[in-house]
């Protein structure tokens, strides 16, 4: 029995929690939290530590699932972890993934411990989606469309401005882009051609709205290369119209064979998830698997899903996958 811990206790660590109760070979043994552990109660009456008694634990953990946002969490924290523990995270920000894994890196190279880095549906699955298409048609154009769907990281950036209480930040494929690519025309699209980004925020009491909507919409990484909208409700509003987190959209390769490029393929992979969190979730659980048993073998370092193995993902013997999934 694998035993994982969860740091940080929002929506990816409830998801984690129950995304564990449905395997047969993992156990979470505690969660670890910034907030006072007497106030917080799990859904399943799991143990809950501060978030700096976690070296005290080191001996009854495999594993620690990091469930921060990639704004500012896991930054700091995965590679404060990965020095002492294997870790898997979430972090989401394409842009700085090479920077994250730099520092992921050493620090869980020094720990002799393995650490898996920006895991769950994109970057994560749709990821090996866009590497297996385009080995396999090298002569092909990639495109990546995301919901329309809730983006935990976007919104969770949002809430670190200033005077917001809370928000959901809904990710929009824009339809003539989407029905383009489909038909393989291979169009080129700017991140603004392909995707609107929806904003749905719950201010303070009192704050400047035209600045939060200002800092926003020139948010580097998030929102300044969109079209963004930015709307204003109440907290009534926000948990009666978007209380749910669905995510989902398609990774769409289309190139072509032959030696005139007589032939033409079109790949889609898809996704619609009616819970962003909780997929995510299990991909983390799967990834954490895979990392234990890579650190059983002797891997050190940062990873990802490039560098995984698809078996050590499963908890089926080899035998067992070549009977049913081969």
């Amino acid at each position: 029995m694998t035993k994982l811990a969860i740091y940080g206790y929002g929506n990816l660590g409830r998801g984690v929690e129950c995304a564990a109760r449905l395997t047969g070979d993992m156990q979470v043994v505690g969660v670890f939290t910034r907030r006072d552990p007497a106030s917080l109660q799990t859904l399943t009456g799991l143990p809950v530590y501060r978030a700096d008694e976690v070296l005290q634990h080191r001996d009854e953990i495999d594993a620690i699932v990091i469930c921060g946002g990639s704004a500012t969490d896991l930054p700091v924290m995965t590679p404060m972890l990965a020095e002492h523990f294997t870790v898997v995270d979430s972090f989401d920000t394409h842009a700085h993934i090479p920077d994250h894994f730099a520092a992921v890196n050493a620090a869980a190279t020094r720990g002799g411990n393995v650490a898996i880095i920006s895991g769950g549906w994109d970057p994560g699955l749709f990821s090996l989606m866009r590497l297996l298409h385009a080995s396999i048609l090298p002569q092909s154009k990639t495109y990546t469309f995301w919901g329309r769907g809730v983006s935990q990281g976007h919104s969770d950036a949002i809430r670190r401005v200033p005077g917001v209480r809370d928000a959901r930040q809904y990710t929009v494929p824009v339809p003539a882009a989407l029905e383009a690519v489909r038909r393989g025309e291979q169009p080129e699209l700017t991140a603004r051609q392909k995707h609107l980004r929806e904003c749905y925020v719950v201010a303070e009491e009192g704050a400047d709205k035209a600045e939060i909507e200002r800092r926003i919409k020139t948010m580097p990484d998030y929102f300044s290369d969109y079209d963004t909208t930015v709307t204003f409700l109440t907290e009534e509003e926000l948990l009666r119209d978007h209380a749910g987190l669905p995510h989902g959209g398609s990774v769409i390769t289309s190139g072509t064979t032959g030696l005139s490029g007589e032939n033409r393929h079109t790949l889609e992979y898809t996704l619609a998830l009616g819970s962003n969190p909780q997929f995510t979730s299990s991909v983390l659980i799967a990834l954490a698997r895979a990392a234990v048993r890579m650190r059983a073998r002797g891997a050190v370092g940062c990873k990802t899903v490039f560098d995984i193995a698809p078996a050590d993902l499963s908890p089926l013997s080899p035998e067992e996958l070549r009977a049913h999934y081969l």
